[in-house]
Formats: C-alpha cells, sequence, structure tokens
C-alpha cells in the first residue's frame, strides 16, 4: 500500500505547473464611453414644478444625487443602471406621458391608494421603467414615503432565503423583509420620524409599544441583525401597517416587473412542488396592496410590466385584468384554465399604455444627452443625418434608438 501511495505522489509531482497566459496590453481599458472625459451636460434639474410646464416635454433634465438617493438605497432596474453608468450624470427626458403621470400623482395626494392602482403597459423598450423612475422621483420630491422595488423577479426567483410560518401559513422571506426596511430608512427617514407605531409589537423576547416612532422601530429590527434577522418580516408587517392608517403623507408602493408576481415562482416546498406567489410573504404582501385587499389612508400603487422577460411571461389573470389584446397575447378563451387567486389579486387594475413611440420632440432630447457624452466622438459627423437615420431605424423605440441606434454607431 505504501509503494501505491508514493507512485501517486510522484506521478503528481511530474505533472506540469499550469502558468496563466499574460493578457493583452489593452485588455485593462474600459469601454470609450467610460473612459471619454465627459463633461456634465447643462440642464434643469428634475422638478415637480419644471416637468409639467408645456415646453419642459422633450427636455433633458438632471437628476441630482442626495444622501437618501432611492437608485442607490433600493437600486434599478438594469437597463436604467446600464445607461446611468454610460451618462456622467443621470439624465432623463421629460415626455408627455411623464406629465400625464405627475397630474395622476397629484390628484392622488389625499385619495387612498385603494383608487388608483395603476399599471403601466406598452411594447418592450417603450419606457415603462424610466416612467416608473420618474414617478418615483417626483413623489420624493413632494414629500411622499416611497417604497420601490425595481427588480420584483427577486422576490420569486428564489435567490434568497424563506422559512415555513405555521402562524400565517405563508413563506416568510426574512432577509429580504431586512433589506427592505434598511432600504425605506434610508430614503425616507427624515419622514418616517414623525409616524408613530399604531400597536404594540410583541417579538419573541421583548415588546415595541405603541406610539414608538418609525424610525426607532426600523433600527430596532436592524440591530437585530447581530443576533438573527428571523423577525424581520414581523417588524416590516408592522410598519406596513402603520403605513396604511397613518394620514401625515401620501404613500407610493412602485413595483417594476409587476407581473413576475403573478404565478409559481422558483421556490418549493417540502414535496419539491413550486410555491405560488401569494404564499410567500413579501409578494402576497405586494399583491395584496395591488388588488386593495391593503391600502394606505393617502397614496398610489404603480406596476410597470415587461413582456421581454421571457421567464415570466404575462400571466392570463393580469392580462384579463388589464385588457390586453395583441398579436402576442391574443384574445383568451373564456374556457381557458384562470387561478381564482390570481383573478382576485389583479381585480381593479387599470392600464396606463405607454407610447410605443418617441415623439420627434421627445427623441430630440434622448439624442441631445447622448450627444453630449460624445457617443460620435470627435469626428465631423452630420448630427441631423445621424438623428433622423437612427429614429427611423429604431421605428421610435425609446430603448432600440438608444441601444441599436446611437450607442451601436459609437466612433470614440
Amino acid at each position: 500500500m505504501k509503494k501505491g501511495v508514493e507512485k501517486q505522489n510522484k506521478s503528481r509531482q511530474k505533472l506540469p505547473i499550469f502558468k496563466p497566459l499574460p493578457l493583452p496590453t489593452n485588455a485593462d481599458q474600459k469601454h470609450p464611453l467610460l473612459t471619454a472625459n465627459k463633461a456634465p451636460m447643462h440642464a434643469p434639474a428634475f422638478k415637480t414644478t419644471a416637468i409639467l410646464d408645456e415646453s419642459a416635454v422633450g427636455r433633458p433634465f438632471i437628476i441630482h444625487a442626495r444622501e437618501n438617493d432611492p437608485n442607490r438605497a433600493f437600486g434599478l432596474p438594469r437597463n436604467l443602471w446600464l445607461e446611468f453608468r454610460l451618462l456622467s450624470k443621470p439624465y432623463t427626458v421629460v415626455r408627455e406621458i411623464t406629465q400625464d403621470v405627475a397630474k395622476l400623482l397629484e390628484s392622488a395626494q389625499e385619495k387612498s391608494s385603494s383608487n388608483t392602482r395603476v399599471v403601466f403597459t406598452g411594447r418592450p423598450g417603450c419606457g415603462k421603467s424610466f416612467l416608473l423612475f420618474q414617478a418615483v422621483e417626483q413623489c420624493l420630491q413632494q414629500k411622499w414615503i416611497v417604497v420601490y422595488v425595481p427588480r420584483a423577479v427577486d422576490l420569486v426567483n428564489s435567490t434568497t432565503s424563506y422559512a415555513y410560518d405555521i402562524r400565517t401559513q405563508t413563506y416568510l422571506q426574512p432577509w429580504y423583509s431586512y433589506q427592505t426596511l434598511l432600504r425605506m430608512l434610508t430614503v425616507n427617514k427624515d419622514l418616517l420620524k414623525n409616524i408613530l407605531l399604531r400597536e404594540d409589537l410583541v417579538l419573541e423576547k421583548s415588546t415595541l409599544p405603541k406610539g414608538t416612532p418609525l424610525t426607532i422601530v426600523i433600527e430596532t429590527a436592524l440591530a437585530e441583525k447581530q443576533r438573527s434577522v428571523a423577525q424581520a418580516p414581523l417588524y416590516l408587517d408592522a410598519v406596513m401597517k402603520t403605513l396604511e392608517g397613518q394620514n401625515q403623507y401620501p404613500v407610493l408602493l412602485a413595483i417594476d416587473d409587476m407581473q413576475t408576481l403573478y404565478g409559481k415562482t422558483a421556490y418549493r416546498d417540502p414535496q419539491f412542488l413550486p410555491i405560488q406567489s401569494y404564499h410567500l410573504s413579501l409578494p402576497r404582501m405586494l399583491l395584496e396592496y395591488a388588488s386593495g385587499k391593503r391600502s394606505f389612508h393617502k397614496g398610489a400603487v404603480l406596476g410597470a410590466i415587461s413582456a421581454s422577460r421571457t421567464s415570466h411571461p404575462i400571466p392570463l389573470e393580469l392580462r384579463d385584468a388589464l385588457d390586453l389584446h395583441t398579436e402576442e397575447y391574443p384574445i383568451a378563451s373564456p374556457y381557458d384554465k384562470r387561478n381564482k387567486s390570481l383573478v382576485e389579486y389583479a381585480d381593479g387594475l387599470k392600464a396606463m399604455p405607454v407610447p410605443e413611440k418617441l415623439t420627434l420632440e421627445e427623441a430630440v432630447g434622448v439624442f441631445e444627452v447622448w450627444k453630449g457624452q460624445r457617443v460620435f466622438g470627435r469626428s465631423n459627423f452630420f448630427y441631423d443625418e445621424a438623428f433622423m437615420g437612427k429614429y427611423t431605424e429604431s421605428g421610435g423605440n425609446a430603448r432600440d434608438f438608444v441601444w441599436k441606434g446611437l450607442l451601436a454607431t459609437l466612433d470614440a
């Protein structure tokens, strides 16, 4: 046996040592847009008073960074994150639909959120995610409490821990609940300190009394991380119930990729069967607000759906509620099977179609933003011809106009 082991050790020692090949000299060079000397473009700040002006349509606006920036705390949809990564500063162009949403939110300030449950619909790339982000920015400036879910797919794709709770008969998601509390505190701290807990919060080893400011409630939940985050769902539920009853500030619940909440998830039960979304604590909470089963005293629920996410197509129940009938989604037969629970969770949602094409005025604003980032380099490029060419090629679609049009012709 010893001789056999010695032979194996000798054979291992004789193996050649792998040496990685040297990287090419230009391997560490970044994308031209990231290395270019990009000076911030002169543009007005994105403010509600400015964007409601008639002359604001088609104009670029800059989104100034601040301590409670929602794009840092809550995150952003991937496409928005990539664009803001390439731009020297976050810019956005006001569209006619932007003003419509701004007026909608103004009318919702003094109404129950059950009266304003709107879902942005439209073909892929038409600007639904940008529109939802603009609504979030507007509400923060008008002293709304904002809860933003930029990637709802993360709640159902089995990337976070979950545990069955026999008391609620749902699967809790403690880590994501903890993160949601942290993000809510970061963005809304100045407002949450003025709102008091409505009921005693009974925990495993302590009780937070009624009248405790929500900032202290959340900070207590964050301190629990040192021991366990298992109680984070209890804290989150207590905070949301308090926000429902208070009437000091309106509340905006914004959900992107909303269609991922309506259907089976990647989570599995002990029998390895797919878990329905409404059996998970966080998707169930969002669905209850979307359906009006739970509502804020003042505020709105806004969502955006995406038909480009092939792993989570728009389900039949949501299509019926939003009256979505297109070539891709023809009218379904009344005999097709529907999930009764999902039908209830989609009941009362109203569709707000986003225009499929940018108007020429809006496209000019987008073009000016990227021209300022030198996407055409320093060559003598005929901007009028470039604009009309790319606008025509993209068919006016906002995403295609930027990614398949302007950024596809980099000459840096």
